[in-house]
C-alpha cells in the first residue's frame, strides 16, 4: 500500500486526462460516506469517485483505493494530490493498492468498512488508448489486458483458441447469436494481429442488423475482454467478500455496464438478503439521468445497485 503524495509537484508533471465519473451523484447518495469512516474504492480508475469520497471522509477518515492498472493509478494519484492541496489538513488517510479488487479480502480486515464502491466499466483511458487494444475505433495491437503484467492477451485467444471454444466464449460473454459464424471466420483469417483486422473480419461475416446501432464487432470485443481479464470471476469474488468486510450498517454500491455483470450483482444481493446479510436499497437498478446521458454517452448503459449490511 502507498500513501498519496503530500505535495503537488508530482501532480503538476503528470496531469490526468479529463475524466467524468459515472453516476457520481447517485453513488455518493447511496454510499452515505460517514466523516471519519473507512471506505474502499475497488476500481480507482482515474480517481473521479475517490476524489469526492475523500472530501466527505475528512481528516479522521481513511480511503483505500484498488486498481490493477498501474498507469491509471499513477494518473489517479495526480488527481488526488490536487485534492490533497485543496483539502489540506482535512484530507483523509489515503492508501493505494496495485492489485485486483478480487483480492480486497486479502488486505482488508473483516467488519472494518463503512463503504465499498466498484465501477465495473472499462475506463475512458483504456478505451481511448489504441495501444491497449480494447477498442476498434483506433487500430492497435490485440491486447485488452487491464493489468499489463498479466500473461494472457486477446491476440493469444484469437489466434490459438480452437474454433468451438472461441465460439462458446463469444456467445457466453458477448451474448452474440452469430458466434459460430464469427469464430469460423476468425480461424480462417488467422493470424490476426490488430483490432482493425479483427473488426474487419467480423464485419464481413456478421454485418450490422437492421435497426442495430452498435458496431458488428462490439459483442465479440466485449467477450474477449471479459475472458482475458476474468471479469465475471473477479466480480463474483468481490461479491462474496463484500458482506464480511462491511461493518453493520456499512454500504456497498456497485455499477455495472452490461447484463452479465448486472445479473451477478442482482443475484448476489438477492441471496444475501434472503440470508439476512444485506438489505437491498435499490429495488430496481439506478440509471443515469437524461442530462448525464447526454453529457457522457458511456453512462447510458450504467446500472447502479446498492445494499446495506444488516
Amino acid at each position: 500500500m502507498q500513501r498519496v503524495p503530500q505535495g503537488t509537484h508530482e501532480a503538476e508533471e503528470m496531469a490526468a486526462p479529463l475524466h467524468v465519473p459515472v453516476l457520481l451523484e447517485e453513488s455518493l447518495e447511496y454510499l452515505q460516506v460517514p466523516p471519519g469512516g473507512v471506505v474502499v474504492d475497488a476500481t480507482l480508475g482515474l480517481g473521479g469517485h475517490s476524489a469526492e469520497i475523500a472530501k466527505r471522509l475528512g481528516a479522521s477518515g481513511r480511503l483505500i483505493a484498488f486498481d490493477r492498472d498501474e498507469h491509471a493509478m499513477a494518473l489517479a494519484k495526480a488527481t488526488l494530490a490536487r485534492v490533497t492541496a485543496e483539502l489540506g489538513p482535512e484530507m483523509p488517510a489515503m492508501e493505494f493498492v496495485s492489485r485486483s479488487f478480487s483480492e480486497i479480502a486479502e488486505v482488508t480486515q473483516p467488519g472494518t468498512l463503512d463503504g465499498l464502491l466498484a465501477d465495473f466499466g472499462v475506463s475512458s483511458l483504456q478505451l481511448d488508448e489504441a495501444k491497449r487494444g480494447f477498442s476498434f475505433r483506433a487500430d492497435g495491437p490485440l491486447d485488452m489486458r487491464m493489468d499489463p503484467r498479466s500473461e494472457l492477451t486477446a491476440q493469444q485467444v484469437v489466434n490459438q483458441a480452437d474454433e468451438e471454444d472461441l465460439a462458446n466464449l463469444i456467445y457466453e460473454f458477448g451474448e452474440e447469436r452469430r458466434s459460430r459464424r464469427i469464430a469460423r471466420a476468425i480461424v480462417r483469417a488467422r493470424p490476426i494481429e490488430t483490432t482493425a483486422e479483427l473488426a474487419q473480419v467480423i464485419s464481413a461475416v456478421a454485418p450490422a442488423m437492421k435497426g442495430e446501432k452498435i458496431h458488428p464487432a462490439t459483442r465479440t470485443f466485449q467477450a474477449l475482454r471479459i475472458h482475458v481479464n476474468n471479469e465475471l470471476g473477479e466480480i463474483q469474488t468481490l461479491l462474496n467478500s463484500a458482506g464480511p468486510l462491511l461493518k453493520p450498517g456499512g454500504r456497498v454500491v456497485l455499477i455495472s455496464f452490461h447484463s452479465l455483470e448486472d445479473r451477478l450483482v442482482k443475484d448476489s444481493f438477492r441471496d444475501a438478503a434472503r440470508n439476512g446479510i444485506l438489505e437491498i436499497l435499490t429495488k430496481k437498478p439506478v440509471m443515469a439521468k437524461e442530462q448525464e446521458a447526454l453529457r457522457n454517452p458511456r453512462s447510458r448503459s450504467a446500472k447502479l445497485r446498492a445494499a446495506r449490511k444488516v
